[in-house]
């Protein structure tokens, strides 16, 4: 089968389109015929050798962490699908490989992909939306009534975000350009802060939760929190080496809590917090 894979980490080049052998079924596997397949930036980072040491995929392999398609072949034991079924998926961090042809997934895995979306649209949803599910609901614990803040809510997780957060009860302010502050408005955030032109942290205050996707400057810049002690903060880039308020690694679950994306021990997709050591 034609598929995108990793020949050498550490180079653009590493990744190209080859010919690789079909991937078999175990007892609880689907076989899916690929439509659709969403690029992630963490695709990048495992092409370009950032979870070598958690991650050890021997190449070449099949990059791609999310998609959808047509179920052709299923194992014994499956019992949830179907040859045929149309379906959507992030597969386990031990079987990517969604760019390519045919794809294999544990069923627990899978999803029939809902009926009101195309392939595409159904492609782009598993990764950012389990994401954002994992930081709000999980590790937050985002309550009705509470504050949070979303930066950068035109980008793939801001956009599921906002929506989950509102869907939760929250009040949500978000970041973003000057030209996606409407539609951030009609995703369904409260307060909108166009960072072209104010500072977040001037202008907002009192806010429980915030999710950040950026790190950096972003991460070093004063909170929007009043209490830092009692404010978990969700962040999905690394977080800066821990100074006092802004701690990466505190493991009461009362304290400020900050979630980092993957580092050593931890998966990609997993916001980690408390005791858990990933930056």
């Amino acid at each position: 089968m034609k598929a995108f894979a990793v020949g050498r980490y550490g180079s653009k080049d590493g990744l190209q389109m080859r010919e690789m052998p079909e991937p078999g079924i175990g007892e609880h596997d689907v076989l899916v015929e690929v439509r659709a397949a969403s690029v992630n930036l963490l695709d990048a980072k495992i092409r370009d050798g950032g979870f070598k040491r958690i991650l050890p995929y021997r190449v070449p392999f099949v990059l791609g962490n999310d998609m959808a398609g047509r179920v052709v072949r299923v194992g014994p034991a499956v019992r949830s699908f179907a040859p045929g079924d149309e379906v959507y998926a992030r597969p386990g961090t031990d079987t990517i490989g969604t760019f390519a042809e045919l794809a294999t997934v544990h069923e627990d895995d899978l999803a029939l992909k809902p009926a009101t979306l195309t392939m595409e649209e159904s492609a782009a949803l598993p990764l950012v939306a389990l994401t954002a599910w994992q930081a709000l609901v999980d590790r937050a614990d985002l309550q009705p009534g509470q504050k949070i803040l979303v930066h950068a809510g035109s980008g793939g997780v801001g956009t599921i975000a906002i929506q989950l957060a509102r869907h939760l009860g929250a009040h949500v302010a978000t970041t973003t350009s000057t030209a996606n502050t409407g539609w951030v408005k009609d995703l369904g955030a409260d307060v909108v802060i166009d960072y072209k032109r104010d500072d977040f942290g001037k202008v907002l205050r009192d806010y429980d939760v915030v999710l950040d996707s950026l790190g950096g400057q972003t991460l070093e810049s004063p909170s929007a929190c009043s209490d830092q002690a009692a404010s978990p903060s969700a962040s999905l880039a690394r977080p800066t080496p821990a100074s006092p308020g802004r701690s990466a690694r505190i493991p009461s679950s009362a304290s400020r809590r900050c979630c980092s994306a993957p580092g050593p021990g931890c998966g990609p997709g997993d916001a980690a917090c408390g005791t858990r050591s990933c930056s």
